[in-house]
């Protein structure tokens, strides 16, 4: 059995993994993320590996990452979390673990580890959503990742949904995730919170009393309850999300959207208002088909397991 080491750097821990070609997950160790430099990162993961793999059993090691990486996947362009830029971190990890090392962004590990062993399995063509503080997400298409010609296509969180929009934290303004994101949503509900807060009675006593204590896990408990303020404030940001994906569909049209993170973990709060809205913006007035909209099935672990799985098929 060909055992290989996946590796899901965050902005506040790593979680390493030792993964089988079935995509189980063996063995895992989490160690906080150490921001202070590069090497820091390196030495904590190699710390990682050899705690996991002290038999020496894996021949490669998969990183999945928050930045930028280059066309050639050995460098970190940037990584906002961590400050870094520039660095070859495939070869620094090489040096130190002597395991052949792939790096991937991290949405597009996490589509790729969705394609191969969770809701997208039987797809040939994909798009992955992963809707946290941001959006990130991953393309898949004929069984192949689109990285780019300079190696960062899938950033579909900084398409434009409004010209002069809202700052965004890429340099830009109108991003979809200034929009569409779990932020955007707690932004929203806020807002809404004030406007009407005879409305948000309940939701407001899941905080502190105030429409700013408002946080995410409240709108989703809230809009669960039937608060009209939550479920308003999901209602537009499906709307947004909707709209999006109806663009990327016209550009890619793939057969399946995966939605994962952790406002995806809201149910039919979310994908019923969303669904409705995909549908009614799609190209062709509702005459032609749109993708299926399915929930990632492999949850906080497909970074992990995405990463582990590059690593194995572009090691041989």
């Amino acid at each position: 059995m060909a055992l290989t080491l996946g590796v899901d750097v965050g902005g506040t821990k790593i979680l390493a993994g030792v993964v089988d070609e079935q995509g189980q997950i063996l063995r895992t160790e989490r160690r906080p993320t150490l921001r202070s430099d590069v090497d820091a990162l390196v030495h904590s993961i190699s710390e990682c590996v050899r705690s996991l793999d002290p038999e020496g059993e894996c021949r490669s090691l998969g990183v999945s990452i928050a930045a930028l990486l280059d066309a050639p996947r050995d460098r970190i362009l940037l990584a906002p979390n961590g400050g870094w830029t520039q660095e070859p971190l495939d070869f620094l990890l090489e040096r130190e673990t002597r395991l052949t090392t792939v790096l991937e962004n991290d949405g597009n590990a996490a589509a790729w580890g969705e394609y191969r062993f969770g809701a997208g399995r039987t797809a040939k063509d994909m798009v992955m959503i992963t809707v946290g503080t941001g959006i990130g997400g991953g393309v898949v298409l004929n069984g192949q990742i689109r990285t780019g010609a300079h190696g960062v296509a899938g950033e579909i969180g900084h398409i434009t949904m409004v010209a002069n929009g809202l700052p965004c934290g890429c340099g830009r303004t109108g991003c979809w995730e200034q929009y569409a994101s779990g932020s955007a949503l707690v932004r929203e509900t806020r807002a809404l919170a004030t406007e009407r807060r005879s409305d948000a009675t309940f939701l407001l006593t899941l905080g502190d009393g105030t429409p700013e204590g408002v946080q995410g896990v409240h709108v989703t408990e809230a809009a669960h309850a039937g608060d009209t303020v939550a479920l308003t404030a999901f209602a537009r940001v499906a709307e947004w999300l909707g709209r999006g994906m109806a663009d990327l569909a016209a550009v890619i049209d793939p057969e399946l959207f995966i939605f994962g993170g952790g406002v995806s973990e809201a149910g039919d709060v979310l994908l019923v208002p969303l669904k409705a809205s995909f549908s009614r913006q799609l190209m062709g007035f509702g005459r032609l088909t749109g993708a299926e909209v399915a929930v990632a099935e492999l949850g906080n672990h497909a970074g992990l397991i995405g990463a582990a799985d590059l690593a194995r098929l572009r090691a041989g």
